[in-house]
């Protein structure tokens, strides 16, 4: 992640830094709250998006609804993750009381890449995961991971190698594992069957379905 530095770097000074931002050792800070609140909005509409990709049929029957079968499963799994991306957000501001410029930007990246997966889900589900889409999907999960990584590691610069985050984090054998698996899935859907890399990005989902505690634990040992 070699842009990780540049979007975490951050203005040190600022002759009048304005409401609600502080100045600490480590540059300016603002308050997370408003970064929050503006990350939720935005995946709560590509949660919106997303559903709309999938047409009401014109037919009463049920046979109607068969062509929509390859749609209805891309958004399924899209809102998992778009719903795990929520989940592990909300939790890793938790440990963290203030944000600064590198992160506003770090979180801005993710939510480019997220903002995204309307668009490759739809291809992929009109498409019945032909190679291509499926790719594509699979190039835009790695993505939107990566950015998460460099979010939380703008966090972690921000907020100190002892933080709370760092020591929920530790190893992050999770995360690494999901950039694998989500390369394997690409290199799989490109050489050998779209279906066989789907699997990757299903058995990624799945994975971070299973409950995290890691977090849970630090929050509980630090409620403050």
């Amino acid at each position: 992640f070699h842009n990780a530095p540049i979007l975490c770097s951050a203005s040190r000074r600022a002759s009048n830094p304005g409401p609600g931002i502080a100045e600490n050792q480590r540059g300016l800070t603002v308050d997370k709250n408003r970064m929050e609140a503006f990350s939720d909005g935005v995946i709560a509409v590509i949660i919106t998006i997303i559903v709309l990709e999938m047409k009401v049929p014109h037919g009463p029957e049920f046979a109607s609804l068969m062509p929509l079968l390859p749609v209805f499963l891309t958004y399924v799994l899209s809102f998992l993750y778009v719903g795990i991306y929520w989940n592990n957000h909300h939790h890793m501001l938790k440990l963290t009381a203030s944000v600064n410029g590198g992160v506003l930007r770090a979180n801005l990246h993710l939510l480019f890449w997220l903002s995204l997966l309307p668009f490759t889900t739809g291809w992929m589900g009109e498409n019945h995961f032909q190679r291509w889409p499926t790719v594509l999907y699979g190039f835009n999960l790695l993505l939107c991971a990566m950015a998460y990584t460099v979010l939380q590691t703008c966090l972690i610069r921000h907020d100190g190698d002892d933080s709370l985050l760092a020591k929920a984090v530790s190893r992050d054998f999770k995360g690494k594992a999901s950039l694998v698996l989500y390369a394997s899935g690409i290199v799989t859907a490109w050489m050998l069957s779209a279906w066989v890399g789907m699997l990757f990005f299903v058995v990624v989902a799945l994975m971070w379905l299973v409950p995290d505690r890691r977090i849970e634990r630090i929050v509980s040992r630090h409620p403050g």
